[in-house]
């Protein structure tokens, strides 16, 4: 085994020592290799409360075993010694000691915006992120966000949409190990996004969620990002954690503004009210990144036009989901040409399934 086998093995063996975080992690590493400190744990002889636990769990591992454990996973063990590990996360205030990847790190190498906001989402805040995720992933942008559900996961679902057209790839920055898709719901979503892009995590293979792992998990995608936009949190929602993360970070926050009877929009709302910048649509964020002067053809301008029958139709959602039946009732189309043309809509982005609901999603000024 080589020597960075050996130190990919010691620092995932450090990272998934029993009690140990975040800090403490990177306390260990912070001058000395994994290896060596992977020694000194052994010996009983790190200064810590754990010291003892620690050094009875070391005994029985083995670095080269847990090497080639992640090896054939296609994880990547990364430390801030590594040349691969990404230089935005190696100046960040807390980088990660220890930093776990699958897939391809270049998807880190484009301008990047993260994407967050609430898992209890209403379908026009779903919808607009996974436009504004599309939007970004064709303009050259890359998008991080946490892959949980909601806005998150519509966002993500938005980058894969331009597959074929995009000139960036999804990022995926999660709060357990590459191997507990969490939640299980989203594994088909997490293996498109290591596929297509890339995921991290400082949890290693096996660590199942914990309550802790979500808000450290959040100052990593703070930082991987050159601006924070926030499509839709509660009062208190835990995105606001990301964006307190930005904040602590001189990264600019973006706000999707929302109704005021949604309380879905509380938090967004509320960030516009503090000066937070507004986001209709993607062409904000690209101009606040400085890739365009502004005058960029807005979403819906890229769309393919709808026909006469599907202006009919998206004029019968008057903006509340709708069933196929419905929608027949409203536009007195027949089930068949109505069926087509709902379905033309779905590929043009203009309207989003859920269940046997459908909802139009919002186009932009």
């Amino acid at each position: 085994m080589t020597a960075t086998m050996s130190a990919a093995g010691s620092a995932a063996l450090l990272a998934g020592l029993p009690g140990i975080g975040p800090n403490r992690l990177a306390e260990l590493l912070a001058d000395d290799d994994p290896e060596a400190v992977w020694q000194l744990v052994v010996a009983g002889r790190v200064d810590d409360p754990h010291a003892e636990a620690w050094a009875a769990v070391a005994r029985a591992a083995d670095p080269a075993a847990e090497a080639a454990r992640y090896a054939e996973a296609e994880v990547r063990v990364l430390t801030r010694a590594d040349a691969a590990y990404p230089a935005v996360l190696a100046a960040d205030l807390a980088p990660p000691g220890v930093l776990f990847a699958r897939g391809e790190l270049s998807a880190l190498e484009t301008p990047r915006v993260a994407i967050v906001g609430t898992r209890r989402c209403t379908g026009t805040g779903a919808g607009f992120a996974r436009e504004l995720g599309r939007e970004l992933a064709t303009a050259g942008v890359g998008v991080v966000s946490g892959l949980a559900l909601g806005i998150d996961g519509a966002a993500h679902r938005g980058v894969l949409d331009a597959a074929g057209v995009s000139w960036a790839a999804p990022i995926g920055v999660v709060g357990c190990g590459l191997d507990v898709p969490y939640p299980a719901r989203h594994r088909p979503l997490w293996d498109a996004v290591g596929e297509r892009g890339v995921l991290l995590s400082e949890a290693p293979l096996g660590a199942r969620p914990a309550p802790w792992r979500f808000p450290a998990r959040n100052r990593i995608i703070a930082a991987l990002a050159d601006l924070v936009v926030v499509v839709e949190s509660h009062a208190a929602g835990g995105s606001l954690l990301t964006v307190t993360e930005a904040i602590g970070r001189g990264i600019e926050v973006l706000a999707v503004p929302g109704s005021v009877r949604n309380p879905a929009a509380a938090g967004t709302n509320q960030l516009l009210a503090e000066g937070c910048h507004p986001v209709t649509a993607a062409d904000d964020i690209l101009v606040a990144l400085g890739m365009v002067p502004g005058g960029r053809r807005s979403a819906a301008e890229r769309r393919p036009a709808p026909d006469d029958d599907g202006r009919r139709v998206l004029e019968a959602f008057d903006w509340e989901p709708a069933t196929l039946e419905q929608l027949v009732l409203r536009t007195g189309l027949a089930l068949g040409v109505l069926a087509l043309s709902v379905q033309q809509l779905l590929d043009a982005g203009w309207i989003m399934a859920q269940g046997s609901w459908y909802e139009r999603v919002p186009s932009v000024p």
